[in-house]
């Protein structure tokens, strides 16, 4: 059983004061979360990209369009994050996984980036994946081909001005899977492969840090992609028990593009 001690207890109290109301209006990503509804982008900062142009989309020919976890002999994983919420929690998250020696992958929401363009270089820099999640968060399986096109086109601009690429990874917004239609727009807009996962924490649902911890440590194995979110601050108390109990199984946490390659 995982527990969270007294020190992961006071990091809880530090890095959540605050920020419980971020976590509150993250939007969460799983088909049973509530929609916070769209958030109107502000005009992109003209934030430029402070080395060379960021790593870009790669195909993996023995992968499938849609990826949800890697290969499973290897004693590697994928902690990947649904970037939206709060900058203080993403930037305690990072830290942590930072000082654990862990590189995760960021999916970005567009208007994120637009409200905060820092981020995505303080992403690269940590050694991170930095990725697509859609510009406004919304339900982009169930929308018409035009505007779920815009959607993804939309954060991929974003993250091509901030970076100089358009990102290493697509995930569709409040899904686990893309739409046939969507992984189609996906792979114009440049993504060979669309990002799912094998593993759900279930952070968005604020359960408690124990209960992150137990969520995610139950069900990961060698291989696995592991969904968490920004903005939660039960994931930023989770995240040192989970990655402490990764290393005594002896798994790594490393970027998506470590774990696929």
């Amino acid at each position: 059983m995982v527990r969270v001690t007294t020190s992961d207890r006071r990091y809880l109290l530090r890095a959540g004061a605050g920020l419980v109301a971020g976590g509150a209006c993250a939007a969460a990503c799983s088909p049973s979360g509530s929609p916070s509804g769209a958030v109107a982008p502000r005009a992109p900062a003209s934030t430029a990209p402070s080395a060379g142009a960021a790593p870009g989309p790669r195909a993996f020919p023995r992968q499938p369009a849609q990826i949800a976890h890697g290969p499973r002999g290897r004693p590697r994983v994928a902690l990947t994050f649904h970037g939206q919420g709060e900058p203080a929690v993403a930037r305690a998250l990072l830290g942590e996984a930072e000082r654990h020696g862990a590189r995760v992958t960021v999916l970005a929401v567009g208007s994120w980036l637009d409200e905060y363009p820092d981020l995505a270089r303080r992403i690269l820099d940590g050694g991170h994946d930095l990725g697509n999640h859609t510009q406004r968060h919304l339900d982009v399986n169930a929308m018409s081909e035009t505007d779920a096109a815009a959607e993804i086109a939309g954060c991929a601009e974003r993250l091509r001005r901030l970076t100089g690429s358009i990102g290493t990874w697509f995930r569709p917004s409040r899904a686990v899977r893309a739409s046939p239609l969507v992984e189609t727009l996906a792979r114009r807009a440049g993504y060979p492969h669309v990002l799912s996962y094998d593993v759900d924490s279930l952070d968005f649902t604020s359960p408690g840090a124990p209960a992150v911890a137990r969520n995610v440590l139950g069900q990961v194995r060698g291989g696995s992609v592991v969904s968490l979110h920004f903005g939660y601050a039960d994931t930023v108390a989770a995240l040192p028990a989970v990655l402490d109990e990764l290393a005594r199984r002896g798994l790594h946490a490393v970027t998506t593009t470590e774990l696929i390659g």
